[in-house]
């Protein structure tokens, strides 16, 4: 493990760089830069989930998942580096099975919303999606492993299911679109 910061306060950062965990430095408007920040975004985004009444069961697999997206967080601040792996995606597959067991089929079309855990579940949804779009613009120009993109498409597709999950858990059923709705 590399240098825990010990002063956070550096001004290094004054002049529009960062440092990378290779000790390079890049312009904080990068790719690798841009992408790292929408992870951290996800991953802040569910800690604020994390702050509201979950079932155990919910709330271990997001807590799991936070670490996974901080050593997704190393593995983009370190190029080459590689921190996600099949084991990871391998355990969003069981989770998104496991979680999708329980519930009912889906024959409509769902909106955010229910509970207040199940709209911070589809935010998170959404800030997930972006990070996944910003790895693969990142792809484009450098290396980025395919685990890693691969891991917040799933990741979206668990917190879709998790969404559903939390809206359960509360008594509350899925929110249907109404197609039309406003026409009438």
């Amino acid at each position: 493990m590399g240098n825990r910061l010990s002063k956070i306060t550096t001004r290094t950062g004054d002049d529009g760089t960062t440092g990378l965990g290779d000790g390079s430095r890049v312009g904080k408007d990068d790719l690798r830069i841009h992408a790292l920040g929408e992870v951290d975004e996800l991953n802040s985004q569910l800690g604020v989930l994390l702050c509201e009444s979950l079932p155990d069961a919910l709330r271990d697999c997001l807590v799991r998942v936070q670490h996974d997206l901080f050593d997704l967080g190393g593995e983009l601040c370190i190029p080459g580096h590689t921190a996600i792996t099949q084991t990871q995606l391998l355990r969003l597959d069981e989770a998104i099975a496991g979680f999708n067991d329980e519930l009912p089929p889906l024959k409509e079309f769902i909106l955010p919303g229910g509970t207040r855990a199940a709209a911070l579940l589809h935010v998170g949804r959404c800030v997930a999606r972006r990070a996944e779009r910003s790895l693969v613009c990142l792809r484009k120009e450098q290396h980025v492993a395919d685990a890693a993109v691969q891991y917040l498409n799933r990741l979206s597709d668990l917190l879709f299911v998790l969404a559903r999950v939390a809206n359960r858990a509360q008594g509350q059923g899925d929110v249907l679109w109404q197609p039309g709705l406003n026409a009438q």
